[in-house]
């Protein structure tokens, strides 16, 4: 299962907390059963950082996670008096599904029981999310273009997923840190 994480920082903050985790938390949560997949900044916000996690299972996340927070980095490294997060941060659970092959990859919603209940993670709605790369913004038009001229995607594909969705899609346009393995 793969876990998206968005956290909203105090403005001007965002560099700090990615020198500082790129710095301490990628090793520590890896060595604890995480694989950390990709950090990335916000295009559109300048103080959202987003990141991906993965973990065999909801066990396995239990497991990390309760080892990575109650380790000795964590204590040191923890949100203290003015933490660069300034509202909770945002995480879902997802699980890869088959898509096509443009894709990097389609997650959608994880059902299971959250096993590590300190850290929230959204419930009671099913999220799709699809992580692709461009080489640039225009790249990035020009296939959208692509994918809408066929009939196909135009007339049934996505009709069918607005006839699903419960509130309107949103895409984040992310740039990847100097250790994400995303690019």
């Amino acid at each position: 299962m793969i876990e998206l994480r968005r956290y909203t920082l105090r403005p001007g903050r965002r560099d700090e907390l990615i020198e500082l985790f790129d710095r301490e938390f990628v090793e520590p949560q890896e060595e604890a059963g995480t694989v950390v997949f990709g950090q990335f900044r916000d295009m559109d916000d300048p103080d959202r950082f987003v990141w991906l996690r993965g973990f065999r299972d909801m066990a396995v996340r239990r497991d990390a996670l309760t080892a990575f927070s109650g380790g000795p980095v964590w204590a040191e490294h923890a949100p203290g008096p003015t933490p660069p997060c300034s509202t909770p941060t945002t995480s879902c659970c997802c699980v890869p599904c088959r898509t096509g092959p443009a894709p990097l990859a389609a997650l959608t919603t994880e059902t299971a029981r959250n096993t590590f209940p300190r850290l929230p993670v959204r419930t009671g709605k099913d999220v799709a999310v699809v992580l692709t790369s461009y080489p640039d913004e225009d790249a990035h038009r020009r296939h959208l273009a692509d994918v809408l001229a066929q009939p196909l995607v135009r007339d049934e594909i996505l009709p069918g997923i607005e006839r699903a969705q419960t509130a309107a899609p949103r895409t984040l346009r992310l740039a990847p840190t100097g250790r994400s393995l995303i690019a």
